[in-house]
């Protein structure tokens, strides 16, 4: 199950609560005051794990508790303060404050009001029912990177705090600080350097098999792809690129038909888009409508999406009518870069992973 937008609960620990505590000796009946500070509640903590690829494990656990620390002790013993809770997640994760208050067992995407194909399409499907949009907490995209997501309480302090000149024994302590808390909702955002867009069964998922050592599922019908693949291209000198295989729009996705934000946004990070055309129109489409619109439909998604670079697969030569289409597509589209090629033949593969290696193939950091 792949699983990519979960609603979570987070909360860190409390801190203990402070001592009140006199010593007490052979010959020191009256030893004064010696209550120890309780211990620090323990952070909830994100963190960018390379081998993990989706927000599965939190669909399964979306309330995460840290420890709370202990309560001091006497003889100016500090209560041990609570383990933080270290939560794996993709690089790609952006978290945003949410208005609610509790969440209630395992929620996914389907459970969710605020994330369903419903949603506002002005707000990628991210808006609250107030309208606005919600608040944006981090972006983790590299791995390594962590966040601290709440963070623990501090301990009481004990009565040893307390003593004065004029009050030599106090009975006095403080509680400890509760954790912050809080519902956060955690978004997946793929990190490729190409992203392919398409209709279905324009062949996306066979040119990443071809280009990369990805084996994105491939069948002779529509939607075969149901999540995104990233797939990584090896280039000459050490160099490399990812590339997102997201599976194929249909007309009004920007308004979210057909899921279309759910695909739409893995590429929104993606330094070039690909457009991948059936060129020989064997879903009985028209390849240069095809451009038209899916150029249409990542404008009204997002304008500056739309101004990243961009170039055409013309996929399916081997098929007849693809050469007529071809040049009437060259008619219409005269200075739009268009690469000719067959992904089941193999034919033009070679000549477009080296145009690729000129456009995004960069050395590993």
């Amino acid at each position: 199950m792949f699983v990519d937008r979960i609603r979570i609960q987070a909360k860190a620990g409390d801190g203990g609560d402070g001592c009140v505590s006199f010593r007490r000796a052979k010959y020191l009946p009256k030893g004064g005051p010696d209550g120890g500070d309780g211990g620090r509640g323990g952070d909830v903590i994100l963190e960018v794990d390379v081998h993990t690829d989706n927000l599965r494990d939190l669909s399964y656990r979306p309330h995460l508790r840290a420890v709370s620390g202990n309560p001091g002790s006497g003889k100016q013993s500090t209560g041990r303060s609570g383990g933080n809770l270290v939560v794996k997640v993709p690089a790609g994760t952006l978290v945003y404050r949410s208005d609610e208050e509790v969440v209630r067992g395992p929620v996914l995407e389907e459970d969710d009001p605020l994330l369903s194909e419903d949603g506002p399409a002005e707000t990628d499907g991210n808006a609250t029912d107030s309208g606005t949009a919600p608040e944006l907490v981090v972006d983790l995209t590299h791995p390594g990177d962590r966040h601290v997501l709440v963070r623990g309480g501090k301990g009481g302090k004990g009565n040893l705090h307390f003593a004065s000149a004029t009050n030599r024994a106090p009975v006095e302590s403080t509680p400890g600080e509760p954790g912050e808390e809080g519902v956060f909702r955690l978004e997946l955002r793929r990190i490729a350097d190409g992203g392919f867009v398409g209709f279905p069964n324009a062949g996306k998922s066979t040119l990443l098999g071809l280009l990369s050592a990805a084996r994105p599922k491939v069948a002779a019908y529509p939607f075969t792809t149901l999540r995104p693949v990233v797939g990584v291209v090896e280039f000459p000198g050490f160099r490399r690129a990812t590339l997102a295989d997201i599976p194929g729009l249909i007309e009004g996705a920007h308004r979210n038909l057909g899921l279309g934000h759910d695909f739409l946004r893995h590429i929104t990070r993606c330094s070039i888009l690909i457009f991948v055309l059936d060129m020989a129109g064997s879903e009985g489409r028209n390849p240069s409508e095809d451009l038209a619109k899916l150029r249409e439909e990542i404008r009204l998604y997002d304008e500056e999406l739309a101004r990243r670079p961009w170039i055409v697969v013309a996929n399916k030569m081997d098929l007849p009518d693809a050469a007529e289409h071809f040049a009437a597509f060259r008619v219409r589209f005269p200075k739009v870069e268009a690469w000719a090629v067959s992904a089941v033949e193999g034919a033009g593969m070679e000549e477009l992973k080296a145009r690729l290696g000129d456009l995004i193939g960069r050395r590993p950091e």
